[in-house]
């Protein structure tokens, strides 16, 4: 196991272990979790761990925090939305692979839902995003998935990728670069026309790309 790997089993342990207290302390939507130095002390890890990790929790919906009022459990329609993918997703190693795999398939669909509608093919972010990257090379890679999201109209959909992306390979959350540019512009032009097997080859070779080239 390499030092990545090491880092990441390190994080899903504190995260695995705040979820054990949030069970074991028997605490309900709207309560307060204890502070970062009481769960510092009691997960015997750094300040700095432990945040990273409440993070991790807020960004899948299961806790929230108030300024100046600290962090509390998420409401009850909210924790239940994301309760089992959040689970799931804390069990073992072998589920982040699949939560990779399981956020493509969203995309893949937002894809073939867009191809197939005409006025989706035309909605003015993909000539916006083409340009973007034209002129600057300097998009959020998971700003124009989402946006695949967004146009295909499936709330729920959209909710669940953002969970998914928020445990995505570090690499989704960074800007283009000028060696993927040719990818993504014959991504969105394909997208435009209405091409779904040029789209979702395109897609394809640019996740291929990113993998390739993960940090």
């Amino acid at each position: 196991m390499n030092k990545k790997q090491e880092n990441k089993k390190a994080f899903l342990e504190i995260v695995s272990k705040l979820k054990d207290i949030i069970i074991k302390e028997k605490l309900q939507p709207g309560d307060k979790l204890p502070s970062e130095r009481v769960l510092s002390e009691m997960l015997g890890v750094g300040r700095s761990s432990v945040r990273e990790a409440l993070r991790s929790l807020e960004l899948l919906g299961i806790i929230e925090t108030r300024h100046g009022g600290g962090t509390f459990l998420a409401s009850s329609q909210q924790y239940r939305l994301v309760e089992l993918l959040a689970t799931f997703i804390l069990q073992e190693n072998q589920s982040i692979t699949d939560v990779h795999k399981t956020r493509e398939i969203h995309e893949r669909e937002a894809i073939r839902i867009i191809c197939a509608d005409r006025r989706l093919r035309q909605l003015p972010v993909w000539e916006s995003l083409f340009l973007k990257i034209e002129l600057e090379t300097a998009v959020i890679r998971d700003h124009i998935l989402r946006e695949l999201l967004i146009a295909s109209g499936n709330r729920l959909a959209l909710r669940i990728w953002i969970q998914l992306a928020a445990y995505s390979a570090s690499s989704l959350k960074k800007e283009t670069t000028e060696e993927e540019k040719p990818i993504l512009q014959r991504f969105l032009t394909s997208l435009q026309l209405g091409y779904e097997k040029e789209a979702l080859k395109a897609y394809a070779d640019w996740l291929d790309y990113l993998k390739t080239h993960e940090e």
